[in-house]
């Protein structure tokens, strides 16, 4: 199994500067085939409500365990919260909505690029689709939601172990006003 490295690019408290920063960094993407990947733990009925508004066909279990209860099981989430949701591949116009809905819940948003295309200028090539992604954690630190904060964090990925890549993650972490703290998390492809 191979990994990327989720590089930390910028944090901050404000959640619209963090959907700038993504936008940006999405506009400089290649996006043909480009989808979007949720995975939340939500904790109260008002955003469990507002979460399934935008992904109705929800993928879930309780955070206790799936034993006490899951989407497969055909189980009432409200009744088992707080739950971790999965939602894979969909179109990238859901990936706002899902983070308006999120309200004090912890999430990662990630999404599957086609490639980070070669800056030549920058001496940078392109990076194919295995290894071009971007999460936003939202009230994380990092991918996973295993360090909840009041912040979040824009993680741009690139292949781990290439010492080249991380040219990309300071350029990309530039665009944004941000810069590359040294943070980086491995997340399995």
């Amino acid at each position: 199994m191979s990994n990327s490295a989720a590089s930390a690019v910028l944090t901050t408290g404000d959640l619209s500067e963090a959907t700038r920063a993504v936008r940006t960094l999405l506009d400089l993407a290649d996006l043909g085939q480009a989808e979007v990947d949720f995975e939340a733990v939500v904790r109260s009925p008002g955003v469990l409500a507002q979460v399934r508004h935008v992904l109705p066909d929800l993928q879930w279990w309780a955070l206790a365990g799936k034993e006490h209860g899951s989407a497969e099981a055909g189980d009432d989430p409200a009744e088992c919260l707080p739950i971790r949701v999965f939602d894979w591949c969909r179109p990238l116009d859901r990936a706002e909505p899902f983070i308006a809905a999120l309200g004090p819940d912890p999430a990662a948003v990630r999404w599957d690029l086609s490639a980070w295309p070669a800056v030549p200028e920058a001496g940078l090539e392109k990076i194919s689709q295995k290894y071009a992604y971007l999460t936003l954690s939202v009230n994380s630190r990092d991918l996973y939601q295993d360090e909840p904060s009041q912040d979040h964090t824009v993680h741009v990925h690139v292949r781990d172990g290439d010492g080249d890549q991380i040219a990309r993650v300071h350029w990309l972490a530039a665009r944004v006003g941000g810069r590359f703290t040294g943070r980086v998390e491995l997340a399995p492809l």
